[in-house]
């Protein structure tokens, strides 16, 4: 066979159209490059080529020539059209010796070599070539009946097949020869019921059907290969060149047969993070194969990566950004081989189409030189709603027998979050209020007050119409009697029920909303963030993930709020599609690796914390006016911020009862409301006025006893509560919940920070005890860069020839943390008093612990960044080689709105939808007005929906921005951490 040429063998140029330089010389006009698509009708009317045509068309010197059915069947090569690049991919009914010959006739520059798709057509072939390159594959044989001399021995038991000498166990798995034979069988053992499980293309729902036949089949040739257990999951790697992959999951069509699909019908597929070695594979099978779009499939089984299945040409189907992705490279491949002075500018629709962010805008890429390497976030959860308790005794048997099938008795207490568990306390709740109105006799009232509390139980479990175990939960704990001679019972049949519910505390959409666009603007943080990736290639942040350069993982706490955080910000910041669910599921980690770095909540930490608590609060009850020297007890680190909030305070007493005060008018207000308008009234989350009112009632019952003594730990609560309300509930009563809030702020801005420790000591003992395993981890991760232990991946030799990367060997390491608040203040203690600002020079620390000081709350979306950046012009071994950038952001910052008189608005049918969109944009303006009807309309009316909010709510405006902090030496860091993570924890009551 004559020589060819193909992408991978020094292609000598195409023609140009007669032109060397792209230019005709009638007047500069630009000459086209065309770009001939040589497949199947039905291959090329797909939607997923259309699309990526559509995209490479933009440019005004690409021509798109469709080699038709008719041209490629029924013609001689010599009348097909010319063209200077050529994609010709091989599926049922093409002739691909004819294309090979015309490759040879034209010599075009070739996107997918044609004659390794032979290749591809046989898997004996594809797991050769894959063991060649060294890329994992099951075990496997081959049994060859092509040939009646040279037939493979064969022995088959009930649960074993001997193929070869090779002895597969069942279950094994049996494929044809042919990669064009999708019959594909599964053999189970006899334990298992025997049988086979036997997949085909797929047909309508089904892609696979079980059969209780158990032999393998007898004629033919067949791989064997070891079954390797995925938990039930398929990954398809799409690769578009040496150094992009995509990867989605699915449903493993071996499984149960049944093709899950979405709303629309499609099948679902959910995102999923390569490995730096599973990018490595990917770009391996390019190479090997010569395919330069190329699918593949991944078996992540064991902890190690099996490639089962080479597909050749094949596309994402569903994913815009793929399609941006996929253009973009194809564009620039043939551009710079055939016209390397057409290089373009980015297409529209690219997709580093970020944003424009301000929380970026004072973003810091290094100096020339210099090479991100590390980006560790520590970030707080998003907007939230209240969280609530109830407590209730319960003594009905249906309850008793609940307790007793979950084996309560044997610890005295059960928590109950599964949906099945749920459904069956919310059906004995129902059970009991039916009897209860079925009586003729008026209750007593500590009936009434049961009865009460069932309905609250029963709302609370209704709402949303579905059940969610991370955000609503009931424990029940038995109550143990006390004998007359003091003597507690213990192993007796539980007769009494602590009944707890707790519910709440969930991401709101705003907060979704925020964390996404978060997520968007944080690529900005990286080299080549701002769109420019056409011009910087392989610099763009979605190019570099989805090279094997960028090694991403996100952490989340077990809190669901938190989880769902991180999965809207990932969502964001990998332009993914599809529900946070499945966002969630694949991509952050909620394992007890990152429960132990993230949760805060223990015994030890309680204990310290509450030692400082219950000092500060005693201080905080003091009767007479602020003075400096009772200032300085209380802050005695000198903060600027929380000593202009004790002074604006004034006296403490009297601020107690101005914020009580200012709640009973609020609570007086809200049973006017709910006399008049009742549960018609429907507030943001689907929560029922007569919900919203009993958790004020409480809350305003729990601030100041009947003796008139104040809990002080209740500000918190009533800070975070009026905050949310004034965001999402504004029909409530503007003007009361703003004299709540304003009467607060002062006292949350002095409470919340001294709760984590009054003096320096106090602080880093509680961050150490807080946040000891975060800083190991982000200890090591910092190591790890610097050992430079990803060598192996980042010097193997197919890694150091990239075409079209700025810097070949960056290899980046991005670890989010996403947790609560008490993390985020414990890391910025450590930052502030652990050692790590020492360094710095009387200037640059004055200015870091002015920035420090300059916000009075850490809150929702908090950001507390670290960036390390690598001086490959310093010796290896210079401390200079290595800097950490350190920056943060308080998050959402609200108070300037609400002083101002904004928050967040309800629907108001007094106005036109006209005016209503004018009121959303002028709140995106500096000085934003209040929102106020222009007559008193009916409180039924002023309904909030949740998609109803106002745009500044979840614009990146409310978002402060991230601003340099510090820049240290890593020895510094290494030092600092080494000494928190090693030093001895106390608890102290100095």
């Amino acid at each position: 066979m004559s020589k060819r040429v193909h992408t991978y063998a020094h292609p000598k140029p195409g023609p140009l159209n007669n032109e060397t330089d792209g230019k005709s010389g009638d007047g500069g006009r630009l000459k086209v490059l065309t770009i001939g698509i040589c497949a199947m009708n039905k291959k090329v009317s797909a939607s997923p080529m259309r699309n990526i045509l559509r995209r490479l068309q933009f440019q005004n010197y690409i021509n798109i020539a469709h080699f038709s059915d008719d041209v490629i069947l029924n013609k001689p090569i010599e009348e097909w059209p010319l063209c200077d690049c050529l994609i010709a991919f091989y599926s049922k009914g093409f002739p691909l010796d004819k294309a090979i010959a015309y490759v040879n006739l034209r010599h075009p520059f070739v996107m997918n070599d044609l004659e390794m798709q032979y290749s591809l057509m046989d898997r004996r072939n594809v797991f050769k070539i894959l063991s060649q390159q060294g890329v994992e594959v099951p075990k496997y044989a081959v049994l060859c009946r092509e040939s009646s001399t040279n037939v493979t021995p064969l022995m088959e038991t009930e649960d074993s097949v001997e193929v070869g000498g090779v002895v597969f166990h069942k279950p094994f798995v049996e494929k044809p020869v042919s990669a064009e034979d999708h019959k594909v069988y599964v053999y189970f053992p006899s334990s298992y019921g025997g049988g086979s499980q036997r997949l085909f293309r797929k047909i309508k729902d089904r892609s696979s059907e079980y059969f209780k036949e158990g032999n393998i089949r007898t004629s033919g040739s067949y791989m064997y290969e070891e079954f390797m257990p995925t938990d039930g999951i398929d990954i398809k790697v799409y690769a578009v060149g040496l150094d992009y992959a995509h990867a989605e999951a699915r449903k493993s069509a071996a499984l149960d047969g049944r093709v899950e699909r979405d709303e629309s019908g499609k099948e679902k597929r959910f995102p999923v993070l390569l490995t730096a070695a599973e990018k490595l594979i990917a770009r391996k099978v390019v190479y090997a194969f010569k395919q330069t779009v190329c699918g593949f499939d991944i078996l992540r089984s064991n902890g190690k990566s099996y490639v089962c299945d080479v597909n050749g040409f094949s596309f994402v189907k569903n994913s815009q950004k793929y399609y941006d992705d996929c253009a973009q490279i194809l564009l620039e491949m043939i551009t710079a081989k055939l016209a390397p002075q057409l290089i373009p500018q980015s297409m529209p629709h690219a997709a580093e189409d970020v944003p424009d962010a301000p929380v970026f805008t004072q973003r810091r890429t290094g100096e020339a030189g210099k090479e991100l390497r590390c980006v560790i976030g520590i970030i707080r959860h998003g907007d939230r709603t209240p969280k609530q308790k109830m407590k209730m005794v319960v003594t009905h048997v249906r309850f008793i027998k609940l307790f007793e099938e979950l084996n309560g008795p044997k610890t005295g207490h059960i928590k109950i979050k599964e949906p099945k568990l749920l459904q069956q306390v919310l059906d004995i709740c129902r059970c009991l209020l039916e009897e209860a109105s079925s009586h003729s006799t008026p209750p007593n009232p500590e009936a009434e007050q049961i009865i009460h509390k069932l309905h609250q139980l029963k709302a609370v479990l209704e709402m949303h119409g579905y059940f969610s175990g991370i955000n609503r939960k009931v424990q029940l704990k038995q109550l143990l009697r006390q004998h007359k001679g003091g003597q507690v019972e213990t192993g007796a049949q539980a007769t009494q029920l602590l009944l707890i519910l707790k519910w709440g505390g969930e991401l709101t959409s705003v907060g979704q909303r925020q964390a996404e666009e978060l997520g968007r603007a944080f690529r900005c943080m990286y080299p080549g963030g701002e769109g420019e990736y056409a011009s910087l290639p392989g610099s763009g942040f979605l190019r570099l993930h989805s090279t094997y350069r960028h090694d991403l993982k996100v952490y989340a706490s077990d809190e669901g709020r938190v989880q769902m955080t991180a999965a809207a910000f990932t969502k964001g910041l990998l332009e993914l599609e599809g529900s946070l669910a499945s966002v969630l599921v694949h991509l952050v980690k909620r394992d007890r690796e990152a429960s132990a770095m993230l949760d805060a909540s223990s015994l030890d930490t309680d204990e310290v914390v509450s030692v400082v608590k219950e000092r500060l609060h005693g201080l905080l009850r003091t009767p007479t006016d602020v003075t400096s020297s009772m200032a300085e007890k209380v802050i005695p680190n000198g903060s600027a911020c929380q000593k202009r909030a004790m002074f604006s305070v004034g006296n403490f007493m009297t601020a107690y009862e101005k914020l009580y005060q200012s709640m009973k008018r609020f609570v007086s207000s809200m049973r006017e409301l709910a006399k008049t308008a009742g549960n018609e009234v429907t507030l943001y989350h689907e929560e029922l006025l007569d919900m919203a009112l009993n958790r004020w009632e409480k809350l305003e019952t729990d601030f100041k006893d009947k003796n008139g003594h104040f809990d002080i730990s209740k500000i918190l609560h009533i800070y975070n509560w009026v905050t949310y309300d004034l965001l999402h509930n504004r029909q409530l009563g503007i003007q009361d919940m703003t004299d709540i809030y304003m009467n607060s702020m002062d006292l949350a801005d002095i409470l919340i920070p001294q709760e984590y420790g009054m003096t320096t000591g106090e602080k880093i003992n509680i961050a150490t005890h807080i946040c000891q395993p975060l800083l190991k981890k982000i200890l090591a991760d910092i190591r790890f860069v610097v050992n430079d232990e990803a060598s192996d991946i980042l010097h193997h030799p197919d890694c150091l020839s990239l075409v079209g990367v700025t810097t070949p060997d960056r290899h980046v390491r991005t670890r989010l943390y996403f947790t609560s608040q008490s993390h985020v203040h414990a890391v910025l203690n450590v930052l502030r008093y652990g050692g790590l600002l020492k360094d710095m020079q009387n200037a640059s620390l004055k200015e870091a612990l002015d920035k420090l000081d300059s916000t009075p709350e850490l809150n929702y979306l908090t950001q507390i960044m670290f960036m390390m950046y690598e001086d490959t012009r310093q010796p290896p071994d210079s401390p200079a080689r290595f800097e950490v950038q350190v920056l943060y952001s308080p998050g959402v910052q609200y108070r300037e709105r609400f002083l101002s008189g904004v928050g967040g608005q309800g629907h108001n049918p007094l106005q036109s939808p006209d005016q209503e969109l004018a009121t959303a944009r002028t709140c995106n303006s500096e000085v934003p007005p209040a929102k106020v009807p222009s007559s008193p309309s009916s409180p039924i009316d002023c309904v909030q929906a949740e998609d109803e909010e106002t745009d500044w709510m979840s614009d990146l405006e409310v978002i402060e921005s991230l601003t340099h902090l510090c820049t240290v030496s890593v020895d510094c860091v290494f030092h600092t951490l080494n000494t928190l993570i090693q030093a001895e924890v106390k608890i102290s009551s100095h």
